[in-house]
């Protein structure tokens, strides 16, 4: 039976696809922490609390990249270049979801309304990813080389969107509400269709090199797209909803150094 486990499972056991899978897993996160420690070094004066928060958020993904890196070396594997159809982030990037590169890569000071921009976007990227890897914990919580790595993502993307909806209200609180659901919607509605066409080309590639059959590889398409359209019409509105976490200031302290893997 074709199942997210069984999926995944076949992913993993395969040196090829756990490969593929896991350079375009660690390439998204040094990127995320590359654009974290950007946006950290240009805050604003009037928001210059927020800097050592936007560090740690950048560090956690730095760490991300770091583990699943290790997780190759564990298999005596090397880090596959990444096709730029999966290729999340940079997509994102493309679609201008978030801050550009070019503004980054620059000296000029961000703008509030750039740090309520940066915000939006994460809210509705770490809403995916809290949820992918709550669905990875769900199945490989106790997998002897997974878990770990699982458990220690699945905490840190929780504590990112936590933080998310936490500073979104308070900027909401200044004024800036209308602002913010304007950016979360638009993000959202650009992330969903990113998110589908992200999807159809990691399985597209995932079906070559493990073999499989055309009715395999057309149920999975039609899934996505199913997804797609479901969120399409009401699953990006859990992506722009606002709400004070239960863990207040989730990221107000040093990030947790990454886990070794013999």
């Amino acid at each position: 039976m074709l199942s997210a486990k069984s999926l995944f499972q076949e992913i993993l056991d395969e040196d090829e696809s756990f490969r593929l899978f896991c350079s375009i897993a660690a390439s998204g996160e040094s990127q995320g922490g590359w654009e974290n420690a950007r946006i950290a070094a240009l805050v604003p004066e009037s928001a210059r609390g927020l800097a050592p928060k936007i560090t740690r958020h950048g560090a956690d993904e730095d760490k991300h990249g770091r583990i699943f890196n290790a997780l190759l070396k564990k298999r005596g594997l090397e880090p596959v270049a990444v096709p730029p159809e999966t290729d999340y982030t940079m997509l994102l990037e493309k679609h201008g979801i978030g801050l550009a590169h070019d503004k980054l890569k620059g000296d000029e000071p961000l703008t509030v309304q750039d740090i309520v921009t940066y915000l939006s976007h994460s809210r509705v990227t770490e809403q995916r990813a809290s949820e992918q890897m709550e669905l990875l914990r769900r199945h490989f919580a106790d997998h002897p080389d997974l878990g770990r790595a699982v458990r220690m993502i699945s905490a840190d993307e929780d504590n990112h969107l936590a933080y998310c909806h936490e500073e979104l209200l308070r900027f909401a609180a200044q004024g800036h509400g209308r602002a913010i659901q304007r950016t979360l919607r638009e993000c959202a509605l650009a992330e969903i269709r990113i998110y589908r066409d992200v999807s159809l080309a990691v399985m597209d590639h995932m079906g070559r090199l493990l073999g499989w059959s055309r009715p395999k590889a057309a149920l999975l398409a039609a899934g996505i797209h199913a997804v797609y359209a479901w969120e399409r019409i009401a699953g990006w509105r859990r992506m722009v909803s606002l709400k004070m976490p239960e863990r207040r200031d989730a990221l107000g302290g040093p990030a947790a150094s990454a886990p070794e893997f013999a």
